[in-house]
């Protein structure tokens, strides 16, 4: 922006709380040791103690109306280093709006206004505001009922979550699957930030995150070790192999299996885990239409199925959602309705 003060400049220097205090672009560094004036709105500015460390003095300031945001930056001699001003997380919405004003009422009395992005954010980083918000929730202050869940109470809405999210990937919705993510993030955060006050074996998303951090480059020494894998099978084998070292203790190769797992997807669980250890001891059951169908038969005859279809690489569970959606839509369409 062109202005009538020769040589008169601000500096925006945006920062972000998602970066450690000191962590700032190098170009943003040489705008602060050289600036005429480094300002901030508040003593509490995660920044204001790493810059002063370094040497730079910052002024704290808190213009509250145009005028005085005016005289802030033009009183100054012309031609002098530009002013710089250490803009807070939130945005700094007083100055925004404050330099609004002034734009209006003191024209030609306006510096240059350069942008300069002090830090930027790193991919992931918005987990940080999403751990921040959990924890607000969870706090004295935040949300009754947030604060009343335990890990018992939120199962119901993690198995609910979890489904919705396989819907959402076998609909091809991606507006849902995203969503869908968000809501499977959250109860993984919820369940870590309960496990962070129990009394006597607490523990944090960070120490999940670590756990599951180790886990993945333990198990793939191909990509973080001197270990050759050419494809997806080599691949595969390794990690069973190396998933077999870390659970040695097992007594039975069905050892692991969640019981909580749907029945069908129970039993095509159960099916894998034989076929893997190539355990023989108990034959397949008998793929036939039994002449009457009973409890026991009908689940005889399921399993007879979860294991023929896994010898065919279908995933059984999957396919009967499939099957089960295309005989609503019929259903539907029977009705004169439109499918879902």
């Amino acid at each position: 922006m062109t202005t009538n003060t020769p040589g008169a400049k601000l500096i925006l220097l945006t920062t972000t709380h998602r970066v450690a205090p000191g962590l700032l672009a190098w170009p943003a560094w040489e705008a602060l040791r050289s600036a005429g004036r480094v300002l901030a709105g508040d003593a509490g500015h995660p920044q204001v103690a790493a810059v002063r460390q370094a040497g730079v003095d910052v002024e704290i300031v808190a213009p509250a109306s145009a005028p005085a945001l005016a005289r802030l930056l033009t009183e100054e001699p012309a031609g002098r280093a530009p002013t710089v001003w250490l803009g807070s997380p939130d945005g700094d919405p007083g100055l925004t709006a404050a330099l609004a004003r002034l734009a209006v009422e003191h024209a030609g009395e306006v510096p240059e206004i350069e942008v300069l992005p002090g830090s930027y954010d790193l991919p992931g980083a918005r987990l940080l505001d999403l751990v921040s918000v959990m924890d607000r929730l969870r706090s004295p202050g935040g949300c009754p009922w947030d604060a009343e869940q335990t890990h018992a109470s939120l199962v119901k809405y993690l198995v609910e979550e979890a489904y919705e999210l396989v819907e959402a990937i076998e609909e091809g919705d991606r507006e849902t699957l995203r969503e869908e993510l968000g809501d499977v993030l959250l109860q993984v955060l919820f369940h870590s930030r309960i496990a962070e006050e129990h009394p006597t074996d607490a523990f944090s998303i960070d120490d999940v995150a670590g756990d599951l951090v180790e886990k993945l480059m333990y198990r793939h020494p191909h990509v973080f070790g001197d270990v050759e894998a050419e494809g997806a099978a080599e691949v595969e084998a390794n990690w069973e192999q190396l998933k077999a070292a870390e659970k040695a203790d097992r007594e039975s190769v069905l050892d692991g299996v969640p019981a909580g797992l749907p029945s069908l997807a129970y039993a095509a669980k159960l099916v894998s885990r034989v076929r893997r250890a190539g355990f023989e001891g108990v034959p397949d059951e008998p793929y036939e239409l039994p002449a009457e169908l009973t409890e026991e038969s009908a689940g005889r005859l399921l399993l007879a199925v979860a294991q023929r279809a896994h010898d065919a690489g279908v995933d059984v569970d999957a396919a009967l959602r499939a099957a089960a959606r295309a005989y609503r839509d019929a259903v539907r369409e029977a009705e004169g309705l439109e499918p879902e």
